[in-house]
C-alpha cells in the first residue's frame, strides 16, 4: 500500500503540478510505519527529487525562471537548512504533559502537519480567478515581504518536510509578478532547491535507510510521468479540486487521530 500510494504522490504531481508531496509523510508515518520525525526528513529527498523532475520538464517548455528562483529561494533555502542542521536536533522528544496526555515531538510534528494539509486542501478547493497579467504588473514588488514569505515558507519546508507549492505559487504570481503556468513551474525549482538542501542538514542526525529512500523516490518520481500523460487528458482544475477534498479528509483524520487516539 506504501508504494502504491508512493506512485500516486508522483502521479498528483504530474497531474497538478504540486499537492502530493503533502501526502508523502503520512504515507511514510501510517504506511510504512517510520518516525514522524524521521519522516520529515525522508520526505525533503523524496520530495525534492520529484520536484526537480518536475521543474526539469518545465525547463525544456521555458517555464522556469531561474534567476528569480534564486533570488526567491535565498532566504526559504537558508531558512531551511538551519532548521534542519540546527533548530530540528534541539527539540526533545517529549515537549510537555496536559493531565494524563504526554505531547511529545512525533505527535507535535504531526498536529502541525495536519493543520498544514488543511490549508492546503482549502487552497486547492478554491476555485481561484486568475489575475490578467496587465493586473499584476501594476503592483510593485515589495522585498521585504518577499524576504519574510521565504523564510515563512522555509520554516513550513524545515519542520514539517512538506514542499510548499500551495504557498509559493500564489507568492510568485502576486509578488514577482510572474504568469500562472512560469509561477508553478519556477516554484517546483524553488521545492526542489529548498527540500534537497534542507534534507543535506539531516545527514549525520539521523541514520538514512538509503536503499527504501531511493526506492520510494524512484517510484514517485515514474509517477510524475505516469501524471504527465493522464492530464494531457483531464482538466487539471478539476483533479486539483477532488484532491483538494480528499487532502482536507486526510488532514482532519489526522488531527482527530493524533489529539484523541495517541
Amino acid at each position: 500500500m506504501g508504494y502504491i500510494a508512493a506512485l500516486f504522490i508522483g502521479i498528483s504531481l504530474g497531474l497538478i503540478g504540486g499537492g502530493g508531496s503533502i501526502l508523502t509523510v503520512p504515507v511514510l508515518v501510517y504506511l510504512f510505519g517510520l518516525n514522524p520525525v524521521l519522516s520529515t526528513s525522508y520526505s525533503l529527498f523524496v520530495v525534492g527529487s520529484t520536484s526537480l523532475v518536475g521543474a526539469f520538464n518545465n525547463y525544456l517548455k521555458g517555464l522556469v525562471r531561474i534567476k528569480t528562483a534564486l533570488l526567491f529561494g535565498l532566504s526559504s533555502i537558508t531558512t531551511v537548512f538551519l532548521t534542519r542542521k540546527f533548530i530540528i536536533p534541539l527539540i526533545p522528544d517529549h515537549i510537555a504533559t496536559i493531565g494524563s496526555f504526554n505531547i511529545t515531538e512525533p505527535i507535535v510534528t504531526m498536529v502541525l502537519f495536519a493543520i498544514l494539509m488543511v490549508a492546503a486542501s482549502i487552497s486547492m478547493i478554491k476555485s481561484r480567478k486568475q489575475k490578467t497579467i496587465e493586473t499584476i504588473k501594476n503592483k510593485k514588488v515589495n522585498l521585504f515581504k518577499l524576504l519574510l514569505y521565504g523564510i515563512a515558507i522555509g520554516v513550513a519546508t524545515g519542520l514539517l518536510g512538506a514542499g510548499g507549492g500551495f504557498l509559493l505559487i500564489p507568492t510568485l504570481v502576486l509578488l514577482v509578478k510572474l504568469p500562472m503556468k512560469e509561477a508553478v513551474g519556477t516554484s517546483l525549482f524553488i521545492i526542489a532547491l529548498n527540500s534537497l538542501i534542507g534534507f543535506t542538514g539531516d545527514i549525520g542526525h539521523f541514520e538514512m535507510n538509503w536503499f527504501f529512500l531511493f526506492k520510494v523516490t524512484s517510484i514517485a518520481i515514474a509517477g510524475t510521468f505516469i501524471g504527465s500523460l493522464i492530464g494531457k487528458k483531464i482538466p487539471g482544475e478539476k483533479l486539483k479540486k477532488g484532491f483538494g477534498w480528499f487532502v482536507l479528509i486526510m488532514g482532519i483524520y489526522i488531527l482527530i487521530k493524533e489529539i484523541f487516539f495517541s
